[in-house]
């Protein structure tokens, strides 16, 4: 048990006393139920890849969305991680393609555009298929710097001409992450999107 607790308490935002109540409810699940929920945790790194298009999370490369046809190819949705993808799909208001960076600018944790999945943006934005890009990096600083740095990154390689660049709404609190937002506060926020 008490390597379980430990184990536990690794992960985010689970400290001693919840890692401890988690243990005991687990202790308390049916064998079958438990070995279900070891098979899972077992496979989630080695069933998973990452999408070589748009970097999300998936079982295929490309992923699910990157292959749907169905879904409208002019536009693309820039978020910082999974997350937001996950997020803004819960709300079924948004039919484009992701292209999800991996983070947000931010110097003080070392992180760069470099460390990013920024530049892998620009192939897909030249082949003139793409009519919109819509940058959905969080309403905090770190996602203003992204958004800042991909529009000044557009404008130099002659692409912010080509195609409409909006940010979405303020529909969202500053200091926000979209993973936390329910979906009327992000169907809002993009209908509320303006050109950038």
């Amino acid at each position: 048990m008490q390597r379980l607790i430990e184990a536990l308490e690794k992960l985010p935002g689970i400290g001693p006393k919840t890692a401890q109540r988690l243990t005991f409810y687990l202790l308390h699940n049916p064998q079958g139920e438990l070995d279900k929920f070891a098979e899972a945790l077992s496979r989630l790194k080695k069933d998973t890849k990452e999408c070589g298009l748009c970097f999300n999370v998936s079982e295929s490369d490309p992923c699910e969305v990157c292959t749907d046809r169905g879904r409208d190819q002019k536009k693309i949705c820039v978020v910082e991680q999974p997350l937001d993808v996950l997020a803004i799909e819960k709300g079924d208001f948004y039919e484009g393609l992701y292209h999800i960076l991996g983070g947000a600018i931010s110097p003080l944790n070392n992180i760069g555009p470099e460390e990013l999945h920024i530049h892998d943006l620009l192939p897909r934005l030249k082949n003139g298929i793409i009519r919109e890009l819509i940058l959905a990096t969080n309403p905090n600083m770190e996602g203003e710097a992204t958004a800042m740095y991909i529009r000044k990154l557009l404008s130099d390689k002659g692409l912010s001409k080509k195609l409409k660049l909006t940010r979405i709404g303020r529909g969202l609190p500053i200091g926000a992450d979209l993973e936390y937002a329910d979906e009327v506060t992000l169907s809002r926020a993009f209908e509320g999107r303006r050109v950038f």
